[in-house]
């Protein structure tokens, strides 16, 4: 299958620092992919390199038919929630659906509704709306240009267990219909629960590409992800 996207030789620098070294991997449509690492690792500068909002210093990000350009066509959804508190759930899609220029922003505004399950919540101020669904329109936004790739920053961070399930039945809705998805998490149980694909970053660099169970399997955790990344990352010195 032909990848959505292609991350080609992902540099950062921040003076003498190196954020990223050197990041490459394709995605393909439909997958779950995880970007994991310890704090500091570089999962949040890679994904908004990605998703187009902070520039690389070096490499590209393509998508099928795009020139080399960073940031081509991917869905941002950032850690905190970029919306309109005072405005109503209805009226933030439809601001971005101008904002990003669509030829019908009341039918984006009405798909994007019945996708997330928000249209009950439609004319509500997103102020007074729970955590998850402040995140389900946040998600919302982030797929209103309908992209065929979608970056999510800890999506679940704020999230209670059961907000983070309704949140993962949406995602894994998205992923079925032929959406890719990478994601980046410190709930290491939802990477084997619901990732196709695990990246594991540490100090910039990529230190693992493939399957949860495939870094459990090389890694004795037993079926548990998190003691298996804790051991694959203690071997390598991090």
């Amino acid at each position: 299958m032909s990848a959505v996207l292609s991350v080609r030789g992902i540099a950062k620098r921040y003076g003498e620092r190196e954020a990223l070294r050197e990041i490459s991997f394709d995605v393909a449509p439909g997958e779950l992919v995880a970007i994991v690492g310890p704090n500091g690792a570089g999962k949040t500068t890679l994904l908004s390199i990605i998703a187009g909002v902070a520039p690389a210093s070096a490499g590209t990000v393509e998508g099928p038919g795009a020139e080399a350009a960073v940031g081509w066509r991917v869905g941002w959804v950032p850690q905190h929630p970029a919306v309109y508190s005072k405005l109503s759930v209805a009226e933030n899609l439809r601001l971005f659906a101008h904002l990003e220029r669509l030829a019908d922003p009341d039918g984006a505004v009405a798909r994007m509704l019945e996708l997330t399950g928000l249209g009950d919540r439609a004319g509500e101020r997103v102020e007074r709306l729970s955590g998850g669904n402040r995140q389900r329109v946040n998600v919302a936004l982030g797929l209103i240009a309908r992209p065929p790739a979608l970056a999510l920053d800890e999506p679940t961070s704020a999230l209670d267990p059961g907000q983070r399930k309704r949140l993962w039945e949406l995602v894994g809705s998205l992923a079925r219909a032929g959406t890719a998805v990478l994601f980046s998490t410190h709930h290491l149980g939802e990477v084997r629960s619901y990732a196709t694909r695990a990246i594991v970053l540490a100090d910039g660099e990529l230190l693992f590409d493939g399957a949860p169970s495939e870094l459990i399997a090389a890694n004795g955790g037993g079926g548990d992800f998190e003691a298996a990344f804790v051991a694959f990352l203690a071997e390598r010195g991090h």
